[in-house]
C-alpha cells in the first residue's frame, strides 16, 4: 500500500476566464524554514511523499497539485469563447503559473520558501521568479522542462491525430497510460507506484483519459515564450541548483548542461541510473543532494 499525504485544504482562484480550485497541505513545524514542491505533468504532489516527509523535521513544507492533476479537479472555464482550444490551451502555463503565484500569495510564508521543481513545474517556477517577482530562498530543478527544443514523437503523434486517439476506447488508453509512465524510470517501476501514478488519468480516474491526452497535445506546443530572454537574471535572483537524471529518456542529459548555463546557475549533479522520475530511481541520491543544497542555504534559519 502507498501512503500518500492527504491534501486537506482547497484554495479557490479566479481570474476573468477560469477558475481553479487547488488542493494543498502543510507538513512540519510553521516555525521552520518554508519549502514548497513543484510537480509537473502528468505527476501530482505524490512523486514527493518520500522526500517531503524526510525533510519535514527540519521544514514547513507545502505540497499541492496543479488544477487538473492528482486529486485538484480540472479548472472552469467562466468565459464562452469563441476560441476554446486558444483560451484553455497553456502551453507556456501561464494559466498554470499564476494560480500558482496565488496559492504562494495566499499562503503568506513568513519568509521566501525554498523551491523544489520537477518536470515542467521548473518553468512554472522560473515564471514565479521571472514574471511574478515572487523572492525564492533557493531554487532546485530536478529534470525539468524549462529550456527548448521541446517535445517528444509520442506528443506530435497525438497532436496530429487527436481525433483518433480521443475515439480510443478508455481501457485501450490505459496502456499508453501506463507505458507513459513507466518509460518515466531506467528502473522497473513498482506495481503499486505505477498504479498510484497512472490512477487519475484512468477511467473513473480524477481527470480521466480524455484530460491525459488534452495533456499531451498540450505538451507538443510547449514554449517558454519570451520567458527564455529572462533566465540570465535567474542566478543573481536566487540561488539556484539542477540535479539531472544520467538515463533520461525523456530530456536528454545534455539539456542540464545548457540550462546551467541559461540560469546562471550555482550548481549542477548528474545522477547516475537515474532516468526522468529520479524520485523513485535514485531516491536516496537524491534526498542527499536536495537535502545538502536545502542545508547550504538555510543556516541562518534552521
Amino acid at each position: 500500500m502507498v501512503h500518500q499525504h492527504s491534501l486537506d485544504q482547497t484554495f479557490i482562484h479566479k481570474t476573468t476566464t477560469h477558475e481553479y480550485h487547488i488542493r494543498w497541505t502543510r507538513l512540519g513545524k510553521t516555525t521552520s524554514p518554508a519549502l514548497v514542491f513543484i510537480h509537473g505533468t502528468p505527476w501530482s504532489s505524490a512523486v514527493w511523499q518520500d522526500l517531503a516527509t524526510s525533510l519535514s523535521t527540519h521544514y514547513n513544507i507545502y505540497l499541492y497539485d496543479h488544477p487538473g492533476f492528482g486529486i485538484s479537479p480540472p479548472y472552469r472555464r467562466l468565459v464562452d469563447a469563441a476560441d476554446r482550444d486558444k483560451v484553455d490551451l497553456d502551453a507556456s502555463l501561464v494559466l498554470r503559473a499564476e494560480a500558482t503565484a496565488a496559492l504562494f500569495k495566499h499562503w503568506d510564508m513568513a519568509s521566501p520558501p525554498h523551491v523544489v521543481s520537477h518536470d515542467n513545474g521548473g518553468l512554472v517556477s522560473l515564471r514565479l521568479l521571472l514574471d511574478h517577482g515572487i523572492k525564492f530562498a533557493s531554487l532546485c530543478l530536478i529534470d525539468v522542462v524549462a529550456i527548448g527544443p521541446f517535445g517528444l514523437p509520442f506528443f506530435k503523434l497525438v497532436a496530429e491525430n487527436e481525433g483518433v486517439f480521443t475515439a480510443i476506447p478508455a481501457n485501450l488508453v490505459e496502456g499508453l497510460v501506463r507505458a507513459y509512465v513507466k518509460s518515466a524510470t531506467c528502473k522497473s517501476l513498482p506495481k503499486e507506484i505505477e498504479d498510484m501514478l497512472s490512477a487519475p488519468w484512468l477511467a473513473g480516474g480524477m481527470q480521466g483519459s480524455d484530460k491525459f491526452l488534452k495533456e499531451m497535445v498540450q505538451a507538443h506546443y510547449r514554449d517558454a515564450g519570451v520567458l527564455e530572454n529572462e533566465y540570465a537574471r535567474v542566478g543573481g535572483l536566487s540561488p539556484t541548483k539542477i540535479i539531472w537524471g544520467l538515463e533520461d529518456a525523456w530530456i536528454p542529459v545534455e539539456t542540464a548542461q545548457r540550462l546551467k548555463k541559461a540560469l546562471n546557475a550555482e550548481h549542477l549533479v548528474i545522477i547516475e541510473e537515474a532516468g526522468h522520475l529520479v524520485q523513485y530511481d535514485q531516491p536516496g541520491k537524491l534526498a542527499l543532494e536536495v537535502g545538502l543544497w536545502l542545508s547550504k542555504h538555510s543556516k541562518n534559519e534552521i
